[in-house]
C-alpha cells in the first residue's frame, strides 16, 4: 500500500473521523473547512452526543444498530470523554403506552420500577413508576470529542486550513484523493440530500443532578437530556423537514421546555446557556452514503446518527483510500 496525499473537506464529526482513520493508515492529510475554526458554525457542535444504538433501533434501519454498537469502542479508543452510564427511557403516566411500544421495538433493555429508577437516578425518586434501562449505551461531550480528534491529528502531522471555501479551488494542496464531508454544503452534487432541522438547548441547573442520558417519550415531541459537566445538560431535539438553520420557533422552545419541566420541576430554575439550531444532512432512507462525484469521494447523510455512524463510514472511506476499487457497504453509484 502506497502513501496517499489526501485532502479532507469538512472538519465536523464525519470529516474528523475520516481523517483519523486515514491518518491511522499512514497517509498524508490536509483538512479544510469553510468555518473560521471549531465552533457553532458546524452541525456537529450541536449534537447530543448519545451513543445509543439500541434506543435508535426504535425507528432506525438495521445498519444503525449494527454499526452503532461498534461506535462506543471506537470513541473510547480515540477520546477520553465517553461516559458508559446507559440510557434511561421514561414516560409520563398519560403516555405509558409509549413505554410498551418502545420496548417492543427495541432490545437489550431492563424494565425498572419506581424503586430501581430511584436507585439509578436519586433525583427522579417518586417521579416515575416505570422505565426502560439500556445499560450498554453511553454518551459523550461532542465538543470535547471533536477537539480531542483535532489535537490528535495535529500531533500526527495533519494540517488544518480554516476559513477556506474548498469549491473556490484556491489554496488547496495537490492530492491523490479528495474526500468531501461538508454536509448540506455538498447538496448540489448529491442527488436526494435534504436537511432535517434540529433545535436544542444547553442549560445549567445546579438544583438537580442526573448522570446518564434521559429520554422522555411522547407521541409527538419526545425529548432527550444528556448530562455534561458542572450540572449542565443538552436538551433536544426537534426534527423538522427543513434546511433552515437560523432560528428556533417559539412553539419548539415552549414544547422543549414544557417537556423538561414535566421531567422534573427543578428545571424551572435552569439557566439557558445556549440555543442551537442546525440542519442535519440526510437521504431518503436516513442512512449515509459514499459516492464518487467528479473525482471526489463524498461522505454524507449521517442524519441524526452523526457520532453513532461516523466511525463506520470513516473506516469504509479509509478502505477506499487504500484501494479505490473497493466497494464498501455504504457506497452508492447514484
Amino acid at each position: 500500500m502506497s502513501v496517499q496525499r489526501v485532502n479532507v473537506f469538512g472538519a465536523g464529526v464525519m470529516g474528523l473521523c475520516i481523517a483519523t482513520e486515514v491518518a491511522a493508515r499512514g497517509h498524508r492529510l490536509q483538512i479544510y473547512d469553510i468555518a473560521s475554526g471549531p465552533g457553532p458554525e458546524a452541525c456537529s457542535w450541536w449534537a447530543g452526543g448519545m451513543l445509543a444504538p439500541y434506543c435508535e433501533a426504535e425507528s432506525a434501519e438495521e445498519p444503525v444498530l449494527r454499526h452503532g454498537e461498534q461506535a462506543l469502542n471506537w470513541w473510547d479508543s480515540h477520546t477520553d470523554c465517553v461516559q458508559r452510564q446507559g440510557t434511561l427511557v421514561l414516560a409520563l403516566p398519560r403516555d405509558r403506552g409509549e413505554i410498551k411500544r418502545f420496548a417492543r421495538l427495541t432490545g437489550r433493555h431492563q424494565q425498572l420500577d419506581r424503586k430501581h429508577i430511584a436507585a439509578l437516578e436519586p433525583a427522579l425518586e417518586n417521579c416515575f413508576d416505570q422505565a426502560l434501562y439500556f445499560q450498554d449505551e453511553a454518551h459523550l461531550d461532542p465538543r470535547q470529542a471533536l477537539r480531542q480528534l483535532s489535537n490528535q491529528l495535529v500531533r500526527q502531522g495533519a494540517r488544518f486550513h480554516y476559513g477556506m471555501d474548498v469549491n473556490a479551488g484556491h489554496g488547496l494542496q495537490t492530492a491523490d484523493i479528495t474526500i468531501d464531508a461538508t454536509g448540506l454544503a455538498a447538496r448540489s452534487q448529491l442527488t436526494g440530500l435534504r436537511g432535517v432541522k434540529g433545535e436544542m438547548l444547553i442549560l445549567r441547573c445546579p438544583e438537580i443532578r442526573l448522570t446518564r442520558t434521559i429520554r422522555l417519550l411522547h407521541p409527538r415531541i419526545p425529548i432527550y437530556l444528556v448530562p455534561r459537566d458542572d450540572h449542565t445538560y443538552m436538551l433536544g431535539a426537534t426534527m423538522i423537514e427543513s434546511d433552515e438553520r437560523q432560528r428556533i420557533s417559539a412553539r419548539s422552545l415552549l414544547e422543549l421546555l414544557g417537556a423538561l419541566y414535566a421531567l422534573h420541576p427543578a428545571f424551572a430554575e435552569a439557566e439557558i446557556l445556549e440555543i442551537g439550531v442546525d440542519a442535519r444532512p440526510a437521504f431518503a432512507d436516513n442512512l449515509p452514503r459514499l459516492r464518487w462525484r467528479a473525482g471526489r469521494l463524498y461522505a454524507n447523510g449521517l442524519y441524526r446518527h452523526g457520532f453513532l455512524l461516523a466511525p463506520a463510514v470513516a473506516q469504509m472511506a479509509a478502505a477506499v483510500v487504500d484501494d479505490p476499487s473497493h466497494t464498501p457497504e455504504f457506497m452508492y453509484e447514484n
